[in-house]
């Protein structure tokens, strides 16, 4: 049988301008702003549209993607009626995959997140954390090289043949050569502000728990895959543990996207800034369809 599922982007998509036609053009993507905006006590759309120094700082990287990319999917619901049958997003996309899965709120979604990147801003100080993409290794070997060493580990299994490791600067730099020996194409250092989704934001994400403890979890209207073990999630009790989790844990989105594919989606919706997630998809799976909403005109061309 044939499903459609609602994938959404993570941290380091965003954009100055994103949303914005969204914002200005349709009635409920500018409710979903103008009620982040004052949830947050900050502007929004100035933080999204206007150009400034704070978008790329983690704590408020996380609202301004999740608020974007919630707007986008009701948006796209309203007025095209497009309804998913799962969903899924990277890392910090899972709290929309929350909301699209009925899961979250989309204010709690939004509140949460908020939180989340501040703990993650703050988990690690500037220099000390680092990140680094593996190009054309399997997995298995960069398994094989990072067990023998310690302060490393691997963040994001993304798709064959690009894995993202994390950890201690030191630790990510000397695997960086290992890695290199073993066959690596490339590894590239990532400009990111901390080492995510590693050990070392284990606090965080046991921060993270204590403020979980006040939001709102619902059954999952539809099943959303979680990151931490590319799994369906249908029992509410998962959330929250796996939320905490998440933070420090491995991103399995290839193994996320094969769970879906042998489920029956065939056609994967990617609602947010860029085409990150498509891909990740084209490079997982050669049968299905990927679609991108992240301009108003992709509805039309897309779902008229």
């Amino acid at each position: 049988m044939s499903k459609i599922a609602f994938i959404f982007p993570g941290q380091g998509a965003q954009y100055c301008g994103m949303g914005q036609d969204f914002y200005e053009q349709t009635r409920i993507g500018k409710e979903t702003y103008d009620m982040a905006s004052d949830l947050l006590g900050f502007s929004l759309p100035e933080l999204c549209f206007e150009k400034n120094d704070r978008l790329d700082i983690t704590e408020y990287t996380q609202a301004a993607m999740v608020t974007t990319s919630i707007a986008m999917m009701r948006v796209l619901e309203a007025e095209k009626g497009i309804r998913p049958q799962v969903s899924a997003g990277l890392s910090l996309g899972e709290y929309c995959a929350l909301a699209a899965s009925g899961v979250m709120s989309d204010r709690d979604a939004i509140r949460t997140v908020r939180q989340r990147g501040i703990l993650m801003q703050e988990a690690v100080p500037a220099g000390i954390g680092a990140m680094a993409a593996v190009l054309a290794l399997d997995a298995c070997k960069i398994e094989e090289v990072l067990s023998s060493m310690e302060g490393v580990q691997i963040a994001n299994y993304n798709c064959p043949g690009q894995i993202v490791i994390s950890g201690k600067k030191e630790a990510v730099e000397a695997a960086n050569e290992k890695l290199l020996a073993a066959g690596a194409k490339r590894v590239l250092m990532l400009n990111v502000s901390g080492p995510f989704h590693s050990s070392m934001l284990t606090g965080a994400g046991e921060r993270l728990g204590e403020v979980l403890k006040g939001v709102e979890i619902q059954t999952p209207q539809i099943p959303y895959v979680a990151n931490v073990t590319a799994r369906y999630v249908r029992d509410r009790e998962m959330v929250k543990p796996l939320l905490k989790e998440q933070v420090y844990s491995s991103v399995r989105w290839q193994q996320s996207v094969e769970t879906m594919v042998a489920d029956g989606v065939d056609t994967f919706v990617e609602i947010g800034p860029g085409k990150t997630l498509a891909g990740f998809i084209k490079k997982i799976t050669k049968d299905a369809r990927v679609f991108n909403i992240e301009k108003l005109e992709d509805m039309e061309a897309y779902f008229s």
